[in-house]
C-alpha cells in the first residue's frame, strides 16, 4: 500500500514541479517579447522570430531526435543499476551528439544563402544565418545535458536547469537589446543559447558518471537504435508542423490573414497554457515508462497511475477555462480576439480524452516501436488535418474547435485499440467510472456556457467548479493521502 501510495505521490510530484517550470517560462517568454517589442520594434521582433524559426528547423532536421530517444536507454539502465551500461549509453549520446551538431551547424552553413532567401526573400541575411549556426551547436549539446538528467531522474536539477537557463538568458540579453536594439539579435540568441549550455552543462556534470573508451565505429553500431528512434520522432514532429502549416495556408486563402491571427491565438491557448499540463507530465513520465517497457505488468500499472492522475487534474482546469474564457481572452489578448471563445471552447473539452490517449500513446516510444509510431503519426495527422480543413469550411472557427474535439475522441479510440492489440494493455476497471464522471462533468459546464441568463449560469458553474475540485482531491486523496503530504511539506518549511 505504501509503494502504491509513493507511485502516485511520485507522478504528482514530477507535475506540480514541472507545471510551476513551464509557468515561470512562459512568463519570461512574455517578459521578453514585451521587452522586445520596445526595444526593437514589430521589424525587430519579425527578424528575430524568423532566425529562430530557421534555427528550429534546421536543428529539427538534424539533431536526429537524440534529446528524446536517448532518454528511453538511459532509463532503461538506470532502472536496472547497470553503471557500466549507463556510463556506455550516456558517453554515445554525447558523442553522438557532437556529430550531429557539427554537421547541423555545416548544413547551416552551406545552405545560409536559401534560408536567408526563404525566411526574408533576399541574400540579406546570410551571415546572420552562419553566425547563428553558433547557437545550433549550443543548442544539440544542451539537449544530450538535459536528456541525461531525464533519463537519470534527476528531475529537480532538470527543472532549474531549465528555468535558471531561461531566466539568465533574459537577464544578459535585455540589456544588448537596449544598448544595440536590432544590431543586438544575432549576438542575443548565441548568448542565450551558451548559457542554457553552461548551466545545463553544470548540473549534469553534477551527476558523477564516468567516461567510457569507446571508438567513433562502435558508437555508431550501438547507438543506431538511439538514432533510428530519434529520427521517427523527429520525422514526427516535421509531419506534425507541415500539417499545421497546410492547415494555415487553408485558412489563409479562404478567411485571410485575419482568420490566421484567430487561429494562432486559439492554438496557443490550447497547447501553451492548457497543454502545459501535458508537458510537464511527460518529463517524468517517459523515463518511467521507458526503464520497465518489458515489464507488462509493471507498464499497466504505470500507465493507470498516469491516466487516472492526467483526468483528475486536466478536468477541473478545462472546467475553470470554460467558466472562464472569455474573462481569459481578454486578459491573454484583447476583446477582438472574442471570435475565438467557441473555437477554443470545443478544443478545450477535447483535453480531457487527450489526457487518457497522452497517457497511452507514449507506450509505443518507450517500447521503440518505431514503425508503428511513424505509421500511426502520419495516419493522425492525415486525419487531423482533413478533420480542420472540413471543420473551418463548414463551421470557421467553431468548426475548427468542433474538428479538434472529435478528433481528440478519434486518436483515443484508436489509440486504446492499437496498444491493446500490440502489447495486450488495457485500464482496469477502476479507471471507467472515474473518466466516465470527469467526461460529464465537463460536457454539462460546456453546455452550461450558452445558458442566457448569467444569474443561473454563474451558480451552476460555481457548483460546478466545487464539485469538481472536490471530486479530484477526493480521488487523489484516495491513493496518496494528500493531507499527509501537505502536512510533511509544512513541517518542511518550518525545519
Amino acid at each position: 500500500m505504501l509503494d502504491v501510495k509513493n507511485s502516485y505521490r511520485q507522478v504528482i510530484k514530477a507535475t506540480t514541479l514541472f507545471g510551476g517550470v513551464q509557468v515561470l517560462n512562459i512568463i519570461i517568454a512574455i517578459i521578453r517579447s514585451k521587452f522586445l517589442a520596445i526595444f526593437i520594434g514589430p521589424i525587430g521582433m519579425g527578424i528575430s522570430g524568423l532566425l529562430y524559426t530557421t534555427l528550429n528547423l534546421v536543428n529539427g532536421v538534424t539533431n536526429f531526435g537524440l534529446g528524446r530517444s536517448s532518454v528511453k536507454d538511459i532509463s532503461f539502465a538506470y532502472n536496472n543499476s547497470d553503471n557500466n551500461s549507463i556510463e556506455r549509453t550516456i558517453t554515445i549520446l554525447k558523442r553522438l551528439v557532437w556529430f550531429t551538431s557539427i554537421f547541423g551547424a555545416i548544413v547551416m552553413i552551406i545552405t545560409s544563402p536559401w534560408l536567408s532567401e526563404i525566411a526574408f526573400k533576399s541574400k540579406e541575411y546570410t551571415v546572420s544565418i552562419i553566425w547563428i549556426s553558433i547557437a545550433l551547436i549550443f543548442k544539440q549539446l544542451t539537449s544530450s545535458h538535459l536528456a541525461v538528467l531525464q533519463g537519470l531522474r534527476k528531475l529537480k536539477r532538470l527543472a532549474k536547469a531549465n528555468l535558471i537557463g531561461n531566466f539568465i538568458g533574459l537577464l544578459v540579453t535585455i540589456p544588448l537589446y537596449y544598448y544595440f536594439r536590432i544590431d543586438a539579435i544575432v549576438p542575443a540568441i548565441i548568448i542565450s543559447s551558451l548559457i542554457s549550455f553552461i548551466i545545463s552543462f553544470y548540473y549534469s556534470n553534477k551527476v558523477n558518471i564516468g567516461v567510457v573508451n569507446i571508438s567513433n565505429k562502435d558508437v555508431f553500431n550501438e547507438g543506431k537504435s538511439m538514432l533510428q528512434l530519434g529520427f521517427t520522432l523527429s520525422l514526427s514532429s516535421m509531419i506534425t508542423l507541415l500539417g499545421a502549416y497546410l492547415l494555415q495556408i487553408y485558412i489563409s486563402a479562404k478567411g485571410g490573414l485575419n482568420e490566421i491571427g484567430f487561429y494562432t491565438a486559439g492554438y496557443v491557448i490550447l497547447n501553451s497554457y492548457v497543454g502545459l499540463v501535458f508537458k510537464a507530465m511527460s518529463t517524468d513520465y517517459f523515463p518511467r515508462l521507458s526503464a520497465i517497457f518489458d515489464d507488462i505488468k509493471k507498464l499497466r500499472k504505470a500507465v493507470f497511475e498516469q491516466a487516472y492522475i492526467a483526468v483528475l487534474i486536466i478536468m477541473p482546469i478545462i472546467i475553470l477555462f470554460l467558466t472562464f474564457m472569455p474573462f481569459i481572452i481578454r486578459i491573454l489578448y484583447t476583446n477582438e480576439f472574442t471570435p475565438i471563445i467557441a473555437m477554443v471552447n470545443w478544443g478545450i473539452l477535447g483535453m480531457v480524452f487527450k489526457a487518457v490517449s497522452f497517457s497511452l500513446g507514449y507506450v509505443i516510444i518507450a517500447k521503440g516501436d518505431s514503425k508503428v509510431f511513424i505509421k500511426t503519426a502520419i495516419i493522425f495527422n492525415i486525419v487531423l488535418l482533413s478533420a480542420n480543413v472540413i471543420g473551418y469550411y463548414f463551421g470557421g472557427l467553431e468548426g475548427l474547435g468542433i474538428s479538434f474535439f472529435i478528433y481528440y475522441i478519434i486518436h483515443l479510440i484508436s489509440i486504446a485499440i492499437i496498444v491493446y492489440y500490440l502489447y495486450n494493455l488495457y485500464f482496469d476497471r477502476e479507471f471507467y467510472p472515474i473518466f466516465l464522471i470527469s467526461v460529464i462533468l465537463c460536457i454539462v459546464t460546456f453546455l452550461v456556457t450558452y445558458i442566457n441568463d448569467s444569474m443561473i449560469k454563474r451558480s451552476i458553474l460555481a457548483v460546478l467548479i466545487v464539485s469538481s475540485l472536490y471530486f479530484s482531491y477526493y480521488m487523489l486523496n484516495k491513493k496518496m493521502d494528500i493531507k499527509e503530504l501537505l502536512f510533511k511539506g509544512f513541517k518542511k518549511l518550518k525545519c
